[in-house]
């Protein structure tokens, strides 16, 4: 009967198991300023998360 020399490491084994494709981030309308982005995050854009300002964005200055 056929018997390992060695133990086979854990990242060895696990590469058994890593042949899956990732999915892409879903995308959400911000509901402020329409802009895509990933559902429950702050938008990047406006600073708003469910509702309310979250992250105070600096206005511009000419």
């Amino acid at each position: 009967m056929a018997v390992p020399k060695s133990k086979q490491s854990k990242s060895r084994t696990n590469k058994r198991f890593a042949n899956y494709k990732t999915t892409a981030p879903t995308l959400v309308e911000c509901p402020h300023c329409h802009e895509l982005k990933v559902a429950h995050r702050v938008c990047k854009n406006c600073g708003f998360y469910d509702g309310a300002e979250v992250v105070p964005q600096e206005t511009e200055k000419k």
